[in-house]
């Protein structure tokens, strides 16, 4: 245990910070001693440490806190769950997670880590097809239930869809929530989606932006039926795609720090 001084050194934050932040948010848990003196733990520091996290993913001071203060365990569980097929628990895992953080939030410190960790131990042979087929079944699932309405509203309009014979497309699900959490309407066409299909809906819905994506680089790249997509929509390309003489952004990286990016470039092109 220790005083506040010394967990503003150890955490890089100043003293004034963290007294702000356990008054806003409670986001500190001090003990007294008995002539009255705050003295700060481990649990303290690390709290502050998720704390500057959420903030440097673009999360305000109050949504970074209600991260911060959830039991770490609870986002550290889910994978475990998940993976022995237990779908009561991941349910009921996300279910506290969504009552205490905005979806964003959620997005942001939990399903992607989850993503990452499933997609980067399928690679190493540690999670079978069934485990990544079980967890993206029941996550795609509960994304899609926070969709239902994600197109309708006043915002600009994003079309989403994965290129023909591409089946994941629950990166993009994500993709499309973040949008969504900061105005946009959603017309998700999903997974194997005809290039013929996107250009026609792109021509009569007359979206802002048109998002494809794909998990496998295209070649040789479809260059005639991106360049009729590009002609009457802002196209961006997510995933792997060749360099094609096509004018459209390029999304690799972070699906929520994408969407927050898309904001300024879109909007003020």
């Amino acid at each position: 245990m220790y005083r506040i001084g010394e967990l503003a050194r150890r955490t890089g934050t100043s003293v004034d910070l963290l007294r702000a932040w356990e008054r806003r948010y409670g986001l500190l848990r001090p003990e007294r001693t008995a002539g009255g003196f705050r003295l700060y733990g481990e649990e303290d520091a690390a709290r502050v440490e998720r704390m500057r996290t959420g903030l440097s993913h673009g999360l305000a001071a109050a949504e970074a806190a209600r991260a911060a203060l959830v039991p770490l365990e609870r986002s550290e569980e889910l994978l475990p769950a998940l993976l022995a097929f237990d779908g009561e628990r991941a349910n009921d895992l996300l279910d506290k997670l969504f009552s205490r953080l905005s979806v964003e939030g959620v997005l942001r410190e939990t399903i992607q880590p989850v993503l990452r960790e499933i997609g980067d131990g399928w690679a190493r042979g540690e999670v079978s097809v069934a485990q990544e087929h079980f967890a993206a079944h029941l996550l795609r699932g509960r994304l899609l239930a926070l969709a239902s309405r994600w197109g309708q509203g006043v915002g600009p309009l994003a079309l989403l869809a994965c290129a023909p014979g591409d089946l994941h497309d629950l990166p993009l699900v994500v993709f499309g929530l973040a949008l969504r959490e900061r105005g946009w309407r959603i017309l998700f066409l999903g997974a194997d989606t005809p290039l013929q299909v996107v250009a026609s809906t792109a021509a009569a819905e007359r979206p802002e932006l048109v998002v494809l994506a794909s998990s496998r680089l295209r070649e040789p790249a479809p260059v005639e039926e991106l360049a009729a997509i590009a002609a009457g929509s802002r196209l961006a390309l997510a995933g792997r795609w060749p360099m094609v003489d096509v004018p459209a952004l390029r999304l690799e990286g972070d699906a929520v720090d994408l969407a927050a990016s898309l904001d300024a470039t879109v909007i003020r092109a």
